[in-house]
Order: structure tokens, then sequence, then C-alpha cells
């Protein structure tokens, strides 16, 4: 059976760093433990995905591309019809002159939803990908 209440430890950290996250937790209304306990509770979800086999997730694969490259918009595309089954939507945003965001809302199984990653992450044009989950 697990103990309640707290525990306090000690973390060695560079002192802008450490600078710059308490004067955004005073930024956002939290204080210090609260946004550790966030943070370390995001980071848990993020390793659990990463490594789990199987399980039900919902969030959003986001990517910046190049505009110019057709290839890659035909890619997306073609890869977004073969993930149908967990991609609830898609919203395109033209970012600048050369560059485009997409974002696919995505809901499913932690498996399928990286195979989706891999196989984008794989079309040339693709400059920045990431794929946020939360647990389901």
């Amino acid at each position: 059976m697990g103990t309640r209440g707290v525990t306090k430890f000690g973390a060695s950290v560079d002192p802008e760093l450490l600078q710059s996250f308490d004067d955004a937790t005073r930024g956002v209304g939290m204080n210090r433990s609260s946004a550790i306990e966030t943070a370390m509770r995001g980071f848990l979800a993020e390793q659990k995905w990463s490594t789990a086999e199987e399980g039900l997730v919902a969030g959003a694969l986001m990517m910046i591309y190049d505009h110019h490259s057709r290839s890659v918009v035909d890619e997306i595309l073609d890869v977004q019809h073969d993930f149908t089954d967990v991609i609830a939507s898609s919203t395109h945003v033209h970012f600048d002159q050369d560059n485009c965001l997409e974002i696919v809302a995505v809901r499913g199984g932690v498996g399928r939803l990286r195979e989706l990653m891999h196989r984008i992450e794989a079309s040339k044009g693709i400059k920045q990908l990431k794929l946020s989950l939360l647990n389901v």
C-alpha cells in the first residue's frame, strides 16, 4: 500500500534554467513543487507511450514541412488515407511563404499511432515532426 503525503528531494540544475523555470511557473500562477509534479507526470506519460506495445491514447501529430515540395504533400495525404482508422481530423496552416504546419488529431492504439508517425517521418520534405499523446 502506498504512502500518502509528499516526499522532499533535492536536484542540481543550472541556475539560469532554474530562474527561467521559476519565472515561468510564477507566470502561470504555479509554485515550483506543483510545476515539477506536472512536468514529471508529462515526462512519465511520454515515456510510457514511447515504449508501450499496446494501450489507447489520443493526441496530435504536428509537422512542419516545405511548402514547395509537392511530393511531400502527396505523401502526407496518401499516408493519412492509410490511417483513417486512427485519424480524427487534420488542420493545415500556411505558416509562412515556405513552410506549412499540419496538425493531425489522432486516437487509437499506441502501436498504430507510432506506425503513422514513422510513415510520415520517412517523407522527404518534413522539417520537424512531433507526436504528443495523452493516456486515455
